[in-house]
């Protein structure tokens, strides 16, 4: 049953007007129940607040909601709604899978919190820039109806590790208090190899608490941390995660249908793609989806029909030359 503060919580964030806050608490609740043998109870006050999140506003004049963090925590998150779903993404097979997979346990978590189990939440997302973990983010708060808080590393380190070890304490209570998915993007800032020999103290320190902080978490939120830089991590780092995400830059067939898919609303000619997979070799995702922009717009502004092998091979190889500099 509702703990005392999941009830005052309940409560205000009633007299607030805060949807998300109120369904946030409740699914707590449900979650508790379930641990505590109520599964039947539990799997109908879910039930209940998917169905009231689909319903729409009863009143078109009443503003819609959103959590920001206020107060020290304005300053170390940031908050977004996205509305990026799985199918927006062009991954891997293998990758795919394993975001459905932690998709799929989240959504049926009440299930597995009944058997004993509990649910893919802490993920690390490896690979080099542009291939789609940033994005990754998005989409998994987007499937799961859930707000985005972003990090601000910015904000959190500074030279005095003990304002950045309180100043941690304060993001991994956010997890606990209001459910939602929560990006550590460029996470090597933070839990940097401690062996190395040209760190001070204090950044081993601030390691030493964001692994204890993160060995600690038993939030119900989703903790997602991304690197472009693996081998900077200290070892102790990747046993915190329920599971190591590698995003490999684009295979060829990867890269074909990141194109298609970014100029879906544009007319193609006879496509060569032979040429056109060879040309966008090494690239990124984010790298040959600017380049299928660049081509498109030539196409546009030059007043032409479709878009060509060669406006797709000249902008790839834009790419690549810039990307060697």
């Amino acid at each position: 049953m509702a703990t005392a503060d999941q009830v005052k919580a309940l409560v205000r964030s009633h007299a607030e007007h805060d949807d998300t806050k109120f369904y946030s608490v409740a699914l707590q609740v449900a979650a508790r129940a379930a641990r505590g043998g109520q599964s039947h109870f539990a799997q109908e006050l879910r039930d209940l607040v998917d169905t009231l999140r689909k319903e729409p506003p009863k009143s078109s004049s009443r503003p819609i909601p959103v959590a920001q963090p206020r107060g020290e925590l304005a300053g170390l998150l940031s908050v977004s709604y996205p509305q990026t779903r799985m199918s927006d993404l062009v991954l891997q097979p293998d990758v795919r899978a394993r975001l459905d997979r932690a998709i799929l346990e989240q959504r049926q978590q009440d299930r597995l919190t009944s058997h004993g189990f509990k649910p893919l939440r802490r993920l690390l997302l490896v690979g080099p820039p542009g291939t789609g973990k940033t994005m990754t983010a998005s989409a998994l708060a987007g499937e799961l109806h859930l707000p985005l808080f972003v990090i601000r590393l910015d904000g959190l380190i500074t030279k005095f590790m003990g304002e950045t070890a309180a100043k941690l304490r304060l993001v991994f209570d956010a997890l606990s208090e209001t459910r939602g998915v929560y990006l550590f993007d460029e996470v090597d800032a933070l839990g940097g190899e401690r062996a190395r020999t040209n760190d001070v103290g204090e950044i081993r320190r601030v390691l030493n608490s964001f692994l204890q902080f993160l060995e600690m978490d038993d939030a119900e939120s989703i903790l997602v941390a991304a690197t472009n830089h693996p081998q900077m991590l200290d070892r102790a780092m990747f046993r915190r995660f329920d599971a190591v995400i590698d995003y490999p830059l684009p295979t060829s067939e990867v890269a074909q249908a990141v194109i298609k898919n970014r100029l879906a609303n544009v007319r193609l000619g006879r496509i060569g793609w032979t040429a056109v997979k060879n040309a966008a070799r090494g690239l990124s995702h984010a790298e040959i989806t600017l380049a299928a922009e660049l081509a498109a717009k030539d196409v546009i502004l030059a007043k032409r029909d479709a878009v060509t092998t060669a406006d797709l091979v000249a902008a790839l190889r834009e790419r690549q030359a810039r990307s060697t500099h």
